[in-house]
């Protein structure tokens, strides 16, 4: 029996029900951490010299990255340029600017686009921003340099 009643009715013996718990998980901390810039913040602080290379990698990097799809998988590239690009933006309503509302779309982060981008292409983000910018193939195998610089030393 280990010290109680186990029978049905033994809850109606006057047994305190434990008070609401007010743990630390429903109060919102004091000093909250800061959240990392966003993508498109990221952007804009880049375009005007005010974060580091480096550094706009690394929030590149984690950041959600949206790109138009068509119906086979993988990039839609342009190749009216210099260089093929392929079209990608730091937001939907950036995307749905370039592409229009009833676009199809995928979601991936900065670091897969470094790891999926075919050699010999770049890639311009938000294309129809005022903040747009444009990374070229050397561009990009810089960034994959750096990647790799960093997760293998």
């Amino acid at each position: 029996m280990y010290g109680y009643d186990q029978t049905p009715g033994a809850q109606q013996q006057g047994y305190a029900q434990p008070p609401p718990q007010q743990g630390y998980a429903q109060q919102p901390p004091l000093y909250p951490e800061p959240s990392p810039p966003s993508i498109a913040d990221a952007v804009r602080a880049f375009t005007t010299g005010q974060l580091a290379a480096e550094d706009f990698q690394q929030i590149f990097a984690t950041s959600r990255i949206y790109c138009p799809r068509g119906d086979t998988p993988g990039f839609l590239a342009l190749h009216n340029t210099q260089q093929p690009v392929i079209p990608m933006f730091t937001t939907l309503k950036e995307l749905r600017r370039y592409a229009g509302k009833e676009s199809k779309y995928f979601v991936i982060t900065g670091a897969e686009v470094i790891d999926l981008l075919p050699t010999g292409y770049g890639f311009v983000l938000d294309m129809e921003g005022d903040h747009r910018m444009v990374f070229d193939a050397k561009a990009v195998e810089q960034m994959v340099d750096f990647a790799m610089r960093r997760m293998y030393g």
